[in-house]
């Protein structure tokens, strides 16, 4: 396993980050799974971090909401007989559930408890953007919160994860010197997206460590159409989708760790096979110059940019937003319309709704960390199939 400085905390973190939201379940499928009452499959996830904490992994990243809470009740039978002295423990304060002061210490305990630990190592505000930056975070007086948390030995290191336009998480990045290090989404595609490689670069030169976050674009970096698989495979390159998306990342130096939701024994194994032989600066010109024809490929396909997190399962008619999605953005990029028209008729109310039943409500949109226009996207998916 590689190790890179974590900013100005000090702390060297595996360049490979265990997520821990997509945690294998009971029914065979991942914890962003859209089935509901989907149960994890506890022991199985349990032995696949300790697996990969003994590979060398010594990042993980949890969540209060994932998988309703069990992702930390996860986490913290996993990191018991030792583990967690070997690890540095990263997990986000649900910003979006405070309305006064003191929820912010209630809901921390509650996290020491779920993760049976006494500190967070790494503390991330989840999910900031404008609204809850301004409405929550500033009025609510959530930064002196976070520093009295520090201050108490509750937390080791303060940080923010991120979901707006690079303007904003400038605004956030220059608000403070409390900050330490960040959490933004990043990948070939989504270069000029939300922070991007500018914010990226801009939050290095403040000295803040940066963890990257969806690197295979909810999984679709992980299975390339022809067109795009071709144009690395007519350069000589013959590394698997996963890894290509991974070391776009860990060529730039200033990335610290990536973060993959690993969902089973033989991923795990795969992706720290590829952070072993991972290097700063890996990438050629040429190489690099693949990446960019890539992206403009993936672009024809006018995919909606949707990373399957199911932050939007909040839907009063059912429908399983991101399974739709999933299913438009493969008949995009494949253009194979038999086969994803069943999808859609026979596959999706597996789960829930299709996109037919959409009312318009916007509920869904609220929480949507990438800002999709959802309720304009549902009459398009169904009217595609129909």
């Amino acid at each position: 396993m590689k190790y890179r400085k974590f900013g100005k905390t000090g702390e060297n973190v595996s360049v490979l980050g265990f997520g821990m939201m997509r945690l294998p379940m009971l029914d065979g499928s991942a914890g962003n799974s859209y089935r509901k009452g989907a149960q994890a499959d506890i022991q199985a996830s349990i032995d696949m971090l300790r697996k990969a904490i003994d590979s060398g992994i010594n990042y993980v990243d949890t969540a209060y909401n994932y998988l309703s809470g069990m992702s930390e009740k996860i986490t913290g039978m996993a990191l018991k007989d030792g583990y967690r002295q070997r690890v540095y423990l990263a997990t986000k304060a649900p910003v979006w559930l405070y309305n006064e002061p003191d929820d912010f210490d209630t809901i921390l305990d509650k996290q020491l408890s779920r993760l049976q630990t006494g500190y967070i190592d790494f503390y991330m505000l989840h999910g900031l953007n404008k609204n809850n930056w301004r409405d929550k975070v500033l009025k609510l007086g959530l930064l002196k919160k976070l520093s009295d948390a520090k201050i108490s030995g509750k937390i080791k290191h303060i940080g923010f994860s991120f979901h707006d336009s690079l303007s904003v998480f400038k605004e956030i990045a220059d608000y403070t010197d409390i900050w330490e290090f960040c959490q933004i989404q990043l990948n070939y595609i989504d270069t000029k997206f939300q922070a991007g490689i500018e914010g990226l670069k801009y939050a290095s030169g403040k000295g803040l460590g940066v963890a990257v976050m969806e690197p295979l674009r909810g999984g679709y970096l992980s299975t390339l159409p022809e067109s795009v698989s071709s144009i690395f495979k007519s350069a000589g390159i013959s590394k698997s989708p996963t890894e290509l998306a991974l070391d776009y990342l860990w060529d730039m130096p200033e990335v610290s760790v990536v973060l993959s939701g690993m969902s089973d024994s033989a991923m795990a194994c795969e992706n720290i096979t590829f952070a072993s032989r991972s290097e700063a600066g890996m990438l050629s010109e040429p190489d690099s110059e693949l990446y960019k024809k890539a992206a403009a490929e993936f672009e024809k396909a006018s995919v909606i940019p949707c990373t399957g997190c199911n932050y939007c399962n909040v839907c009063p008619m059912g429908i399983t937003i991101p399974y739709n999605f999933m299913v438009y953005n493969s008949y995009m990029i494949s253009g194979d319309m038999d086969r994803w028209k069943e999808q859609y008729e026979n596959q999706v109310t597996m789960f829930g709704a299709k996109a037919s039943e959409c009312i318009g409500c916007k509920r869904c949109e609220e929480m949507c960390p990438q800002k999709i226009e959802i309720s304009c996207y549902m009459p398009k998916v169904h009217n595609t199939f129909r």
